[in-house]
């Protein structure tokens, strides 16, 4: 005969309502660390999508070697070689710092991808139709095939945010204050991790969740450029 599943040790709801606005003060270094790397690493990315559309071997192969190295190491790795390693050559750096360096170079290697593939899908022709119009090459990238290379990047450059989201818990291994670092602290406070466990990842599915509005807007306000 089965035991009876205690629920109480799985969830207190009493102790989530109690730890919510102590754990809710982290998504400040949440977002940040988030939104700031995801900003930097468009940017990174894009200039590195161009490299490895170039017909240039000396700009393609740094940044394959850059692209290869950065998908190929765990987040993890970086962050420890950021915050614990680099001092050992005299640059520090704050945890907060160190964080979002790091998911901000990690994340342009994945977002360099991202926007190469959707750069190539937009039609050769169209590359045409803007010479033809005496247009510059950033004249033509700004005015026509950016705008249509969007439309098909925002449903991969939303994963890589949401992505970001929840791998930004992992600074908490080096002692940023986000949230899951708030709820593993309430957790061992009050010898339940369980409970705490469960509200952060809810927390993270209604971020996540938001994000997901965010992309569904954006997707139809691009339509228009297909």
């Amino acid at each position: 005969m089965m035991n009876e599943i205690k629920w109480g040790l799985l969830f207190d709801p009493q102790l989530a309502i109690d730890a919510f606005p102590y754990v809710l003060g982290g998504i400040w270094y949440t977002l940040l660390i988030s939104l700031v790397s995801m900003m930097i690493g468009l940017v990174i990315g894009f200039f590195l999508a161009l490299a490895r559309t170039s017909r240039f071997t000396i700009l393609q192969w740094p940044a394959r070697l850059y692209i290869s190295f950065m998908r190929g190491v765990p987040i993890l790795v970086i962050l420890f070689l950021l915050y614990f390693g680099f001092p050992v050559i005299g640059i520090e750096f704050s945890a907060v710092q160190a964080a979002m360096i790091g998911f901000s170079l990690n994340s342009a290697a994945y977002i360099a991808e991202i926007l190469r593939s959707s750069l190539s899908s937009v039609d050769i022709g169209q590359w045409e139709s803007s010479k033809a119009l005496g247009l510059s090459y950033w004249q033509s990238m700004k005015r026509i095939i950016l705008p249509q290379s969007i439309r098909i990047a925002i449903p991969p450059l939303s994963n890589v945010l949401m992505d970001l989201i929840k791998a930004s818990s992992l600074a908490a291994m080096i002692t940023v204050p986000e949230m899951f670092q708030k709820a593993r602290i309430v957790g061992a406070r009050e010898y339940d991790l369980l409970t705490l466990l469960i509200l952060v990842a809810l927390m993270y599915w209604a971020i996540c969740s938001a994000m997901t509005v965010l992309q569904n807007y954006l997707e139809k306000r691009y339509t228009k450029y297909l």
